[in-house]
């Protein structure tokens, strides 16, 4: 089996990584957090609506400022155990079965599914006092600001004649005063000026050289002939440009939106879940749809995130069924070891206590935080408890799932960067360095596995003046349907032997059965017996 180590190079895994903090990623990371799935926002701080002094047209939410909805967002998503961080995602890539998110500090994080909110960009006419005043009396979108424009003395600049009329006839609803300054736009057709007319929409020719504002209000819209027409607000047609660079690297590129016959922008194309032309990506929001108000994108969001929930426990069952069948060691043979592992993971959100080994604990305590490398960590227990206590950690597991619930947990206990998650095949690849602990914790397995030859590998990774432990089962516990005559459980002297340690150069401290508390499956009380070798390397 081919090596992997596929991990994030600041070891942070993550079911789902949004990129987007606006209301669709909020919205898609707050479905996933209550799913139980293991969510990182990562959000630039560049909301599109920004410049707006209130957000219109949110059913229970009406004229709440823009940055009072997102904070009250945020601190849903991390009610439920989602992570919000500030950054700008540069790239993405896909890696394995899953992805690698790359951060412009050049941090990177790794996720199985994407969902991209990161909305669009508009860009304004180049006409002087149109970027000062956008979103306040500069306007585009008659829903979210005609109320507020209402009756008041609007002026529509025209870039193209079509896009123009049509959205002179859509603030006349707002107001009687409505001017179009065809600017750039060029002539009319005969019916479009008989539209206009029928609505006593006035038509000025001529380009417009600039906005006049006084008292830090627009007050007109000055002509390059040098006149000056009083506007109290001036709507414009904006080019809506997706923020999608970094989906390019993933194979998606914007799509042309065009309305009457001109380009205004361009969108990634999804399916009504969100889900691209690329497997385990989604994109939710204005990136998506250019004209989505602040509610829809919203639901969009919401969509995505039950859309990609559904999708990861369809894999997940899929692995478990493939788990399920070969679960006794008498068809095991029929799978391969990482199959079988991460089939094993996926029946259950959560396999194990999520405590430390209580050998671990009590042997390790004593010893020097340095180095440590866990050999089958599983979902990450061992490991967390060392980051915790100083220690610097590769951990490494052959099943994917694990490392990634592995990872999730370090990175809500606030070690994320003092673990190195690895995936390996331990009996064809195994970790580079020296350490300083070397830990295997109940390396057993119903595929075959080549314990030994793992162990002697272990062994030689340990560093001078450095401890190997190795700990194990003894036999079954009482509980578990038996007998198990081909089964062999290797005593410590065993282990011992095994490994072939050179004399005079390994002093062991260790090698023993002892005995623990374990409840059974239904929670009674009861003991299980379990061997321990620990050895420190003397040179």
């Amino acid at each position: 089996m081919t090596a992997h180590t596929e991990q994030a190079n600041d070891g942070r895994r993550y079911d789902v990584v949004v990129v987007g903090g606006g209301a669709a990623g909020l919205s898609g990371a707050l479905t996933l957090a209550r799913a139980r799935r293991s969510v990182l926002v990562i959000d630039a701080g560049q909301p599109r609506n920004a410049p707006a002094g209130h957000v219109h047209g949110y059913l229970a939410r009406e004229g709440v400022p823009p940055a009072e909805l997102l904070a009250a967002g945020r601190a849903e998503v991390t009610g439920y155990g989602g992570r919000i961080e500030r950054g700008e995602v540069v790239s993405a890539e896909r890696v394995g079965d899953g992805f690698r998110v790359t951060l412009a500090d050049g941090s990177t994080v790794a996720a199985a599914r994407l969902l991209v909110t990161t909305g669009l960009v508009d860009e304004l006419p180049e006409v002087p006092g149109v970027a000062e005043r956008w979103g306040r009396e500069v306007l585009h979108c008659p829903y979210c600001h005609g109320w507020e424009a209402r009756d008041q003395a609007i002026g529509v600049l025209a870039t193209a004649g079509p896009l123009a009329v049509h959205q002179a006839l859509l603030w006349r609803q707002w107001s009687g005063d409505v001017t179009v300054f065809l600017h750039t736009a060029g002539g009319l057709s005969d019916e479009e000026y008989a539209q206009l007319a029928a609505r006593d929409i006035s038509v000025v020719e001529g380009e417009v050289a600039a906005l006049e504002a006084s008292d830090d209000r627009l007050t007109g819209v000055r002509l390059a002939d040098g006149r000056v027409l009083p506007r109290q607000v001036v709507v414009v047609a904006p080019r809506f440009t997706a923020r999608a660079g970094l989906l390019s690297g993933l194979g998606l590129e914007p799509t042309d939106q065009e309305m009457g016959g001109h380009v205004v922008g361009g969108y990634i194309a999804a399916d009504p879940s969100g889900a691209t032309a690329t497997p385990g990506v989604w994109v939710a929001g204005n990136v998506a749809s250019l004209t989505d108000q602040v509610i829809a994108a919203a639901a969009a969001g919401v969509r995505a995130g039950a859309a990609i929930n559904a999708d990861l426990v369809a894999e997940e069952t899929r692995r478990a069924v493939a788990a399920r069948r070969h679960h006794h060691a008498h068809a095991a043979q029929d799978v391969t070891e990482e199959e079988f592992w991460d089939g094993r993971y996926a029946e259950s959100n959560q396999i194990w206590s999520g405590k430390p080994n209580a050998a671990l604990v009590r042997e390790v305590s004593d010893l020097a935080p340095g180095t440590a490398l866990d050999l089958g960590c599983g979902e990450g227990g061992d490991a967390v408890w060392l980051a915790e206590r100083g220690w610097r950690v590769t951990a490494t597991d052959i099943s994917r799932v694990a490392l990634d619930r592995a990872a999730a947990h370090a990175a809500q206990a606030g070690v994320a960067d003092r673990i190195d998650w690895q995936r390996h095949d331990l009996g064809v690849s195994f970790p580079d360095g020296a350490f300083d602990l070397v830990s295997a914790h109940f390396l057993h397995s119903p595929v075959d596995l080549p314990r030994e030859k793992i162990l002697r590998t272990a062994a030689a990774a340990v560093a001078p003046g450095g401890v190997l432990l190795v700990v194990g089962h003894v036999g079954f516990p009482s509980w578990e349907p038996g007998p198990h005559p081909d089964v062999h459980f290797p005593t410590p002297q065993e282990v011992l032997e095994s490994l072939e340690l050179q004399d005079g150069q390994w002093e062991v401290q260790r090698c023993e059965e002892y005995e623990r508390e374990q409840p059974t499956p239904d929670g009674r009380p009861c003991a299980r017996t379990d061997n321990i070798l620990r050895v420190r390397r003397m040179f």
